[in-house]
């Protein structure tokens, strides 16, 4: 079951100082707002500076967040929705998601918050969407992560 094991939430992080963009796909538009609702949420409680980058899917969720990364941003939290079809083109979607921006995180050194759900069902998503009824918040926890990773960086690096 997604979220058993979970860390509590980090809702005392300052991000003071820290600039932070949100890269988010277009597709399913309600899971996605969900997303996008929390994780601008958790950013403007730890007084992150935030902007926001809409890309048409996920697949193009790498390419962008790096041109963000090197623009000067100091983390991405990274939010997508891909949904199981009947074709392979899931796995390739996820795939190209996941290692890309993993990619980008360590060419830039930078952290990159995941929130891209990996679903095989619209349910899925909304369960983990933030929306009310919803039972996870995957973009608020992304933008946690973002956070405390960059806060962790900027502690190393002096």
């Amino acid at each position: 079951m997604s979220g058993a094991g979970a860390p509590q939430k980090m809702s005392d992080l300052d991000g003071t100082g820290l600039k932070i963009t949100i890269v988010a796909g277009t597709w399913h538009t309600v899971i996605t707002d969900g997303l996008l609702a929390g994780a601008r949420s958790t950013l403007e409680k730890a007084n992150v500076e935030v902007s926001e980058l809409r890309v048409a899917g996920s697949f193009e969720l790498p390419v962008v967040s790096k041109a963000a990364l090197e623009a000067g941003a100091d983390a991405v939290v990274a939010l997508g929705v891909i949904i199981r079809g009947g074709t392979p083109h899931f796995e390739y979607v996820s795939d190209a998601a996941t290692s890309g921006l993993t990619q980008v995180s360590i060419l830039t050194g930078k952290p990159v918050g995941f929130g891209v759900l990996t679903l095989d069902t619209e349910q899925q998503g909304l369960d983990r969407a933030g929306l009310p009824g919803s039972k996870e918040d995957k973009g608020a926890e992304a933008a946690e992560a973002a956070i405390a990773t960059a806060l962790t960086l900027r502690a190393l690096r002096g």
